[in-house]
């Protein structure tokens, strides 16, 4: 796993922890350093993309929820919500390429979602690039089935 997967597992379970449990997560700083085992570079990346989806989580759902057509943000998977959230602030609010946002989301979600969630995932993140970047070749709203926009329920 390359460094900075390591890092998005580590904000993904801090996500995790502060959407089901918001005043439960108070030394989130402490958590990070012994989960990144004390390397400041990586600590001040889950830093920033932690507080960074932190700070723009409201946008982040606004976002997540146009592109989620049909589907509730609360009824959402926990893991699957979190993902978006970071993979979105990622493309929309710092330099990392869509395109490492998205593969990597994917795989995140391969490790600790559903079997669906993949598809799903890829189907909200792709509609959320497309609705920011108005030239972006994707899929046309035809093109994504109701499938791809479907979290496992079971």
């Amino acid at each position: 796993m390359s460094r900075r997967s390591r890092v998005r597992q580590v904000v993904l379970q801090l996500l995790f922890q502060d959407d089901l449990n918001p005043r439960g997560q108070s030394d989130w700083r402490s958590f990070l350093s012994q989960r990144l085992l004390g390397k400041s570079d990586l600590i001040a990346l889950g830093e920033r993309w932690f507080l960074g989806v932190r700070q723009h989580r409201s946008e982040l759902d606004d976002k997540i929820s146009a592109a989620a057509q049909n589907w509730k943000l609360s009824r959402m998977p926990a893991i699957d919500r979190n993902v978006i959230r970071l993979a979105a602030f990622e493309f929309l609010y710092s330099d990392t390429p869509h395109q490492v946002a998205m593969n990597e989301a994917i795989e995140l979600v391969r490790r600790f979602g559903a079997n669906n969630s993949p598809k799903f995932v890829n189907g909200i993140l792709d509609r959320i690039y497309r609705n920011s970047k108005p030239n972006a070749v994707a899929k046309t709203d035809s093109e994504t089935s109701e499938q791809e926009l479907a979290p496992n329920q079971g």
